[in-house]
């Protein structure tokens, strides 16, 4: 028996640094009904996370509770609402300011406004049918393809290694479940990059990065790639925006089945 989903989960998954939060918090401003799971919220205790080159490794997929984080997944999709018990660490972090002008903001609103109430996408959105956008670092790749099979649409933001150790060093930190955690000095050099290029690498074209994405690859796994490297997040939110509205009106509504 086949149940209808009472939310449609969107992916937003990247590199760290990539701009996967600052998105999220953009599209939950420009699409009604609209709320944010965070994968960082389904951390492991510090002192269970895996040692690589001497230091803590968060970035790995045996730094996360996949089981938890399924379990919220399937929960979203049977009530179309938070897990209740979910307390988010995440929304504690500070990200800074997006770039992107209040003017275009409410510009994309009005716009998605009038698709949602009088375009293709009248009745795709609604209180009883939300969209419920996963933050992520780590969403597609084959070490956690059960997560990426609950996902309805894919977006990927790129990003390349200069732009994402000049971001990720910027920052002065993360909340935690211990508290607070500051990045050692190499840590983007010998943990978050190599990591990324490990788990991301079959996404690209001879493994690379910060070349050309695998459209097969992409198109047999339903990821979408934004169109180039370091793209600004004005560019980037116009082009989600797009993304969304179409693959909403290409999935009727439907946001996927589960079966039961």
């Amino acid at each position: 028996m086949a149940t209808e989903r009472k939310a449609t989960v969107i992916g937003i998954s990247g590199c760290s640094s990539s701009g996967k939060t600052t998105l999220s918090r953009l599209l939950r401003d420009i699409f009604p009904h609209t709320f944010i799971l965070h994968e960082d919220d389904f951390y492991k205790p510090e002192e269970e996370l895996p040692i690589k080159h001497d230091l803590r490794d968060w970035d790995c997929v045996e730094a996360l509770d996949i089981p938890a984080l399924l379990r919220a997944l399937d929960y979203i999709h049977t009530h179309g609402t938070l897990p209740p018990d979910l307390e988010s660490k995440e929304d504690k972090n500070e990200i800074g300011d997006s770039g992107v002008s209040a003017s275009i903001i409410e510009r994309l609103r009005q716009e998605v406004a009038h698709w949602a109430a009088h375009g293709n996408g009248k009745g795709l959105i609604s209180d009883t049918k939300p969209l419920a956008l996963l933050d992520g670092f780590l969403l597609y790749g084959n070490n956690v393809q059960e997560v990426r099979e609950k996902l309805d649409i894919k977006l990927l933001l790129r990003v390349g290694y200069a732009k994402a150790k000049k971001r990720r060093e910027a920052r002065s930190g993360y909340v935690t479940l211990e508290g607070f955690w500051e990045d050692p000095p190499g840590y983007v050099d010998k943990i978050v990059w190599p990591n990324y290029v490990e788990d991301h690498a079959f996404l690209f074209e001879r493994g690379d990065v910060e070349g050309a994405v695998d459209e097969g690859v992409l198109r047999g796994l339903g990821v979408r790639a934004v169109p180039g490297l370091d793209v600004g997040m004005g560019e980037a939110v116009e082009w989600a925006v797009g993304v969304i509205e179409g693959e909403l009106e290409r999935m009727g509504g439907d946001g996927g089945r589960v079966v039961t």
